[in-house]
């Protein structure tokens, strides 16, 4: 088997090959991130698509929680304006000649 024999070309393919995956195997078993974050095809897009889709759910839960909270403070500063509205107009005068009166009742005594 002399190097440039196509045998000896298929051994050194097949070495690295086999070293590729050992290296895989034990990256993997120890917990180590891809060094090649595009291979693995369809099946790690998916996985990325599927994170990133549990990530924005929780995102959005927070955001509806949020919206329904401030939307609650609105109504209730809306419902306190409505009130300060009615009595600004409805009782201003009311309201100015009760002051009128209780300035005249502390002058008289």
């Amino acid at each position: 088997m002399g190097f440039g024999s196509p045998e000896f070309v298929l051994s050194i393919i097949g070495m690295a090959m086999f070293a590729g995956v050992l290296k895989s195997a034990i990256r993997a078993r120890h917990g180590f991130e891809d060094p090649h974050p595009h291979a693995g095809g369809k099946r790690a897009r998916r996985n990325e698509i599927a994170r990133l889709r549990d990530q924005n759910t929780g995102i959005v839960a927070s955001l509806r929680e949020d919206n329904a909270r401030l939307t609650h403070r609105l109504e209730s500063y809306e419902d306190r304006l409505r009130v300060l509205e009615r009595i600004v107009t409805d009782n201003s005068y009311n309201l100015a000649s009760e002051i009128e009166q209780l300035r005249d009742r502390r002058e008289k005594a």
